[in-house]
């Protein structure tokens, strides 16, 4: 049952970026760090970048979070990593991508993000 809804989450959230720009509508949630200290955090302008991903303009896609961009693949072989004929066939791929290393690679990684992208 929850793999449907979080189907159906993924596609309803990718219609409403489809069809509204988060630079445009009001609608869409604010930076909370950013309106307090008027610093961008990693997650910045992640909005932004889905609906320009989803109209295919990755290159305006990565202007607002190159982050985000580049994390795709990742994000893609964690997906796939994650499912049951991939933890069997390739056990010492999957805790080389997404160990406990990995992910304090990951953490190292959004947190200088975040230092050098507000400089």
């Amino acid at each position: 049952m929850l793999p449907w809804i979080l189907a159906v989450g993924i596609v309803s959230f990718g219609i409403l970026y489809y069809h509204f720009d988060p630079a445009v509508y009001g609608f869409f949630p604010k930076c909370p760090f950013l309106s307090l200290t008027g610093l961008e955090c990693p997650g910045c302008g992640s909005q932004r970048a889905m609906h320009a991903m989803i109209h295919l303009n990755l290159k305006e896609a990565f202007s607002y979070n190159p982050l985000l961009v580049i994390s795709i693949p990742y994000i893609l072989a964690a997906v796939f990593f994650n499912s049951d004929f991939a933890k069997e066939r390739w056990p010492k791929t999957r805790t080389i991508l997404f160990g406990y290393r990995a992910i304090l690679i990951v953490l190292g990684v959004i947190i200088l993000f975040a230092i050098f992208r507000n400089f």
